[in-house]
């Protein structure tokens, strides 16, 4: 098991560029990972699922340039 720090969504914010509504908009399609629910009115995304997206952003964003 792999120690993985929770974000919650202010930092997820702030990592991403992104604001809530594009972030839950998002992940309703499937497109951004699924945060989890940490109580009743808090949830959190794990750093390593953040760090994944970024990474496929990056890619596609790469993908055709050679």
């Amino acid at each position: 098991m792999q120690n993985d720090a929770i974000l919650r969504f202010a930092r997820v914010s702030e990592i991403t560029g992104l604001g809530r509504t594009s972030i839950y908009t998002m992940m309703q399609r499937g497109e951004f990972p699924r945060g989890i629910k940490l109580g009743e009115r808090a949830t959190g995304w794990r750093m390593s699922e953040i760090q994944q997206w970024i990474d496929r952003c990056a890619a596609q964003r790469d993908k055709g340039r050679k």
